[in-house]
């Protein structure tokens, strides 16, 4: 599946918000307008005035939040697709060619000046859309680790990526399985 440089960076952060979420083992990630300074500056999210950002930015950017959870859950493409439309059609889109900071020809589909919620709606919508049109909505996934979940976009040929992070997460059950096996073993041989 080829996906280019601009796609692949919104997938990017659609997949970083939603790893901010709080859960069972993860407190929240975006806990104040600092963190959410400092989730758009890593992330180099263009078009944004970091230094603006309010209680009201990060309350909205927590609500898209939600709605990329809503769209990595959704049980069809029909699905995906309704939540994909209305977040992208209430963020007010305006497609534009650009070729800033050095990057080649690429779209934003964000409105000029728009908020960096309404930004992350746009981009990110249109990138998973994306993903519905190729006929890869099963690319979007949640770790399968039992003490993980976090949020992914399986982009191997094959679509087998299991875990968020093979280094972490699966080697991890990867070492538990082994030593039940030996356990296992261990008490068959000498039963």
């Amino acid at each position: 599946m080829l996906i280019n440089h601009d796609t692949r960076c919104a997938l990017d952060h659609a997949v970083d918000l939603l790893n901010t979420a709080p859960d069972e083992g993860a407190p929240e990630g975006l806990p104040d307008v600092a963190a959410l300074r400092r989730f758009v500056t890593a992330r180099a999210v263009s078009g944004v005035r970091v230094e603006a950002l309010d209680d009201g930015d990060l309350g909205a950017v927590r609500r898209v939040r939600g709605r990329f959870a809503e769209v990595f859950a959704a049980r069809s493409d029909r699905e995906a697709a309704e939540l994909i439309n209305r977040m992208v059609a209430e963020a007010g889109t305006t497609p534009q060619l650009t070729d800033h900071d050095g990057h080649d020809w690429h779209v934003h589909y964000f409105a000029p000046g728009a908020s960096v919620a309404d930004h992350l709606a746009a981009d990110c919508g249109m990138a998973l859309g994306f993903l519905v049109v190729a006929g890869e909505r099963e690319r979007l996934r949640r770790c399968e680790a039992p003490d993980c979940g976090r949020a992914f976009v399986d982009l191997s040929r094959n679509r087998s990526r299991r875990y968020c992070d093979s280094r972490t997460c699966g080697n991890r059950l990867h070492v538990a399985a082994y030593r039940a096996r030996q356990r296992e073993s261990g008490t068959a041989v000498g039963g």
